[in-house]
């Protein structure tokens, strides 16, 4: 018999069950389970030595002992416990948000967060609910760290140095003894790791791992962006080792196992500025008059192998990241840059999906499999745009044909039912030192929507191919997809009706209606200059696409099956993507669900974190920017509402700021969520999402990447 079994353990777990997290010596514990005689006492020592080891208590300083917070349950309690993310606010005041949407979110007082900070998930301890009163509870156990490390600023006072976060939502000042600093000098960024944290100590003790540098310059930014969000600041030597270890020479035997498009007509097109190139378009016209064309996409399963310290790494990261004047690579760059990067005029191994069309774009034979590619030619986007604008150029009898069957594909997905989002992208002028010396518009155009229509084509038919039924005796094997939910219906509703305050009328009685509805929407908007906003609104009503082995379909996209096949070097799904498409061709078995679930979630989950990265490069960009515009008056757009107050869109840099709420002073002003306006109590002058208005630049926080405005 178990001894928390016993009458005795039962004991010992109900008395230290009340959720306190104080330290107890056996006699204290013994005392607490009622127990004074000494031969109890000395049972009590013994389970509680049994306990230990049963890791049921844990071992709180010489001779005192706690309650594992992962034992409390209401049946020794009496309460009720629920695990959720801590999201902390910059009041201090933080709410356990638990995975069920239908539950309510849990208050938690900053008194009783215990060692938890933001974003870890955690299990609370709720109190007796009172009437009226939201559910409130205290936090009992750290189930998973949200962050490894923190970035923020080393401060010293009278010889004693701490650690502020740049993170508002950390509310710890963290201590860092002096063997500690790593020669980290007052007034500089750092990044650091909390070493130690004793239950109900308010500041824990903190090991700097990086000195960034000064505040203000551009590498040290940069660079505690990508620490914030958890991204390494460099390879690992011993990852950079073992990609240098590989064979540059492709082998005789390897290329005899591949289909051979050397000689076949090969072209990249990418940004200007690019380094890796993950994706060529194959062209040749067939006797028949039918047109082959290839999509090839670097080999990277041929490099990387799974369970090698390179797959690892890139597992970790998740996801290429790319800031304002930098890209942070999944993989090193002897692999992203060099040896998987499709150059020009160099034999490169791919991973192909290869498609026989007519001129309507219909697709007669389609084809999977490795190969052996040589690009003839580098493009950038311009370069293709001007040849698609003027009918000349190099390559000219190869692009246009191309050109003309993307624009079908791209029409034929409009009237499916895709929806035609056009964001825009800001991008920066930098100086030498990565200063913004100016702000420009990143347009989407014919080239642009050449290459996007055939990356969408390989990653629709190579889902097609494993995830569609082709016999009723056909068993689907576990794939992963890339699937986006259609959007909430409260969400839809808020939309639509305000919409119609605008003049649009949203039909969403049934998919088609929604979609032609949205297009017709966006083409009108154009001539009322309301593109950039109802795009932007659009996107916020829609549910983010993800990765998963249960395909649910694109709803964006208007694709049944879709997956990632396209960008193996810069997106760790695409990889798992090839090595399971791969795997399948050859008729192996199925792999685990389970298992790549899990996989699909960290995918999901990394991409998110390297988009918040992005965004944040942004806005401290947009801050820099700026910096030396206070007191100047700009025209502006209202591109969000909040109980905080408005934010505004600088028309001409597109840099955004925030009008608090304490500066319209004119009139009280209340939030209409679904109306996405501040309503004037008193006056009835209202802003809505969307508005014209004159702001004035007051203020520009570098660390907080915000500029304070004001109604000019």
């Amino acid at each position: 018999m178990k001894n928390n079994d016993t009458p005795i353990g039962n004991k010992i777990i109900q008395a230290l069950s009340a959720g306190d997290n104080i330290k107890y010596n056996y006699k204290q514990i013994a005392a607490k389970a009622g127990i004074f005689d000494k031969q109890g006492r000395e049972e009590v020592k013994k389970i509680i030595q049994d306990f230990v080891e049963a890791d049921i208590l844990l071992l709180a300083g010489r001779g005192k002992y706690r309650l594992n917070p992962r034992y409390l349950t209401r049946e020794h309690t009496g309460r009720q416990y629920a695990i959720g993310r801590l999201d902390v606010r910059y009041n201090g005041a933080a709410y356990v948000i638990q995975d069920d949407p239908g539950s309510e979110d849990i208050f938690v007082g900053e008194r009783n967060l215990s060692n938890a900070l933001h974003n870890d998930i955690v299990k609370v301890m709720l109190f007796p609910p009172r009437k009226n009163k939201k559910p409130e509870g205290q936090v009992v156990e750290i189930i998973e760290r949200s962050k490894k490390q923190l970035v923020g600023t080393i401060r010293e006072n009278r010889g004693i140095a701490y650690f502020i976060p740049d993170n508002q939502s950390v509310r710890r000042d963290i201590l860092i003894p002096g063997r500690l600093l790593n020669g980290a000098k007052d007034g500089e960024k750092v990044v650091v790791v909390i070493t130690e944290w004793t239950p109900g100590s308010r500041s824990p003790i903190g090991e700097v791992t990086h000195v960034l540098g000064q505040p203000g310059n551009n590498d040290v930014e940069m660079n505690s962006i990508l620490a914030e969000y958890d991204f390494p600041l460099a390879f690992p030597e011993e990852v950079e080792k073992e990609a240098a270890a590989i064979p540059v020479e492709i082998t005789d035997k390897e290329l005899k196992q591949r289909r051979d498009f050397r000689q076949t007509t090969t072209f990249t097109i990418d940004p200007a500025d690019a380094k890796d190139f993950d994706d060529a378009i194959s062209y040749e016209k067939l006797p028949n008059g039918h047109h082959r064309i290839g999509v090839h996409i670097a080999d990277v399963s041929y490099y990387v192998k799974p369970g090698s310290l390179i797959d690892k790494e890139a597992y970790s990261r998740g996801t290429s990241v790319y800031l304002v004047d930098r890209t942070i690579p999944m993989l090193p760059e002897v692999l992203s840059n060099n040896l998987c990067s499709l150059r020009p005029n160099e034999d490169k191994l791919c991973f192909s999906a290869v498609f026989d069309m007519d001129d309507d774009a219909k697709v007669h034979k389609e084809w999977f499999g490795r190969t052996v590619i040589n690009s003839d030619r580098r493009f950038n986007y311009d370069e293709v745009q001007t040849i698609i604008e003027s009918g000349e150029g190099d390559f000219s009898e190869i692009i246009l044909p191309v050109h003309h069957i993307a624009q079908i594909l791209r029409k034929k997905r409009m009237d499916n039912n895709a929806i035609n989002f056009e964001t825009e992208e800001v991008k920066f002028r930098l100086d030498e030192n990565g200063k913004p010396i100016g702000v420009y518009l990143k347009v989407q155009k014919e080239a642009n929507f050449l290459v996007e229509e055939f990356m969408l084509l390989a990653n629709r038919k190579v889902a097609e191919k494993v995830g569609r039924k082709t016999s009723k005796q056909q068993q689907i094997k576990p794939f992963v997809y890339r699937v986006h939910d259609e959007p909430a219906e409260d969400k839809l509703e808020s939309f639509k009706n305000f919409v119609k305050t605008l003049g649009y009328d949203l039909k969403t009685g049934s998919r088609k209606a929604l979609t032609t509805s949205f297009n017709q929407m966006f083409a009108q908007a154009k001539e009322q200059s309301e593109t950039d906003m109802l795009n932007k609104l659009s996107i916020r009503i829609m549910a983010r696409a993800i990765y998963s082995t249960d395909n649910i379909g694109h709803y964006g996209l208007a694709f049944p099956y879709y997956t990632h096949f396209t960008s193996p070097i810069r997106r760790y799904p695409d990889l798992m993507v090839h090595r399971i498409f791969d795997a399948y061709l050859h008729n192996q078995p199925g792999v685990n669900k389970n298992e790549y679930e899990e996989y699909c979630k960290h995918s999901s989950q990394m991409e998110q974190k390297a988009a918040e990265a992005e965004r944040s490069s942004v806005k401290y960009k947009q801050a820099e920017f700026m910096a030396d515009k206070v007191g100047q008056i700009f025209d502006a757009t209202i591109s969000g509402v909040s109980k905080w107050g408005l934010f505004a869109e600088l028309k001409e840099s597109k840099c955004e700021g925030l009008i608090p709420m304490r500066s319209l002073d004119d009139d009280f002003y209340y939030l209409d969520e679904e109306k996405y306006t501040l309503v004037g109590l008193h006056h009835g002058h209202n802003y809505r999402f969307g508005d014209s208005i004159k702001v004035k630049v007051m203020e520009v926080d570098l660390v907080k990447k915000q500029t304070r405005l004001e109604l000019a």
